[in-house]
């Protein structure tokens, strides 16, 4: 079941619309003034939100602009309630973030086509955000599995190396200290690809081959530097 949450300074508007929505099989929540829809919004994440612009203390398009700059709401879309037609009104509330907005005094049909339309396309957001997420994760694993594939070969190559090394009746010291560097360089090398993933923020994807993408490390080079210091001592001799 769909969850709207409806503000409105005036409880006879929330009333009727109370009533409409939930013979259309919505969930329904009421706020009255703007600070209480902004605590709503956060704790009860509605999948859309319904504000009347004419309220006293925090006026609706002020509400908008919150839940729109708030990481925990701005992915909820916000219809507007409101008398004002003027285009400089409704320019106001789709730059504060509205996603559409209906007049009032409201028409039943329009009022549930523009409720569903908002609905869907809350719903495109979760599919995109989800499909984003998939692909910044796959990228992340091509990326390092191609970036470590390599040291990792040469840490398996020089371990073997050491073993053979170790079953002769002579070591040679000078041997088993050149392929000891390579498993150092290469431990260097993945701690560094490491660092570079564990510290981006937003990836930037790039295309690789065969459509794959990867992330572009290049753009977390700044932030890895930082964590340089933080590498335990074992890892830098």
């Amino acid at each position: 079941m769909k969850k709207i949450l409806v503000v409105d300074d005036q409880k006879d508007n929330v009333f009727v619309l109370q009533e409409r929505l939930s013979r259309e099989g919505f969930e329904v929540l009421a706020a009255y003034d703007g600070p209480t829809c902004l605590t709503m919004a956060q704790e009860e994440n509605p999948d859309l939100i319904l504000l009347d612009v004419m309220m006293p203390g925090m006026s609706g398009f002020e509400v908008c602009r919150k839940l729109t700059s708030s990481e925990d709401t701005k992915l909820i879309p916000v219809v507007l309630l409101t008398a004002l037609t003027e285009a400089e009104d409704l320019k106001e509330g789709f730059e504060a973030g509205a996603f559409d907005y209906i007049k009032k005094p409201f028409n039943r049909v329009e009022l549930i086509a523009r409720i569903k339309s908002a609905l869907s396309f809350r719903e495109s957001q979760k599919v995109m955000l989800e499909i984003e997420k998939v692909q910044t994760y796959a990228a992340t694993v091509i990326t390092a599995n191609h970036e470590i594939k390599q040291p990792l070969t040469l840490i398996n190559l020089s371990t073997a190396a050491i073993n053979r090394e170790l079953r002769k009746d002579e070591l040679s010291k000078d041997v088993v200290q050149k392929r000891v560097t390579f498993i150092e360089e290469a431990t260097k090398e993945i701690i560094s690809v490491l660092q570079k993933l564990s510290s981006i923020k937003v990836p930037v994807l790039t295309n690789w081959v065969n459509d794959l993408k990867v992330v572009d490390l290049s753009k977390a080079k700044h932030e890895a530097d930082k964590l340089e210091g933080s590498v335990p001592d074992q890892f830098n001799h």
